[in-house]
């Protein structure tokens, strides 16, 4: 990972991971930006205690989600196989630490510029990235706010958030 460089204010700006998408991408899934431990690794929702690959996991159950220290490239494979697309709504920012509310001066990735000819919903991984649901919605498609997987938000259970996720997959024919 490259370092961070510094902002007009002397903070250091992060940069955010490349979309993981495809022409066959049908629900885009957004979170705001990648925690500390995503951006250390450069992998999507890297951090133990996020239950973003565990959510998953458990709607496609007959479908075992690779593991281990090396899995990434085939974890991003098995997520475009189900027809989902991970991005974040903004591409940079300024932050210390993880969490969402230290968000500064944030730039917006280009979502339409992703130009996926399938899309048919974007879903808000959290209250973060929904705030940008007024730009998702110009793409023409059914946008949904859905609970953080982030463990940050521990006011929801396990089973709830899975329940809120499956929703999303099934009105959209990927379960």
């Amino acid at each position: 990972m490259k370092p961070p460089a510094a902002s007009e204010t002397g903070n250091a700006v992060l940069t955010g991971l490349a979309p993981v998408v495809s022409p066959a991408t049908v629900v885009l899934i957004l979170g705001s930006f990648p925690g500390v431990r995503s951006l250390e690794l450069q992998q999507y929702y890297a951090h133990p205690q996020n239950q973003f690959w565990k959510i998953l996991q458990a709607a496609w159950p007959h479908h075992p989600l690779p593991m281990g220290a090396d899995s990434y490239p085939q974890k991003k494979k098995w997520l475009l196989d189900r027809g989902l697309g991970v991005w974040d709504v903004y591409g940079a920012c300024e932050r210390e630490g993880s969490l969402d509310s230290a968000i500064r001066a944030p730039v917006a990735n280009d979502i339409a510029g992703l130009h996926l000819p399938r899309l048919a919903a974007i879903a808000h991984n959290g209250g973060e990235s929904f705030k940008h649901a007024r730009h998702t919605r110009t793409l023409g498609v059914p946008v949904y706010q859905l609970p953080s997987t982030s463990p940050a938000n521990a006011s929801w259970s396990f089973e709830r958030k899975l329940a809120a996720w499956r929703e999303v997959f099934v009105a959209h024919h990927l379960l």
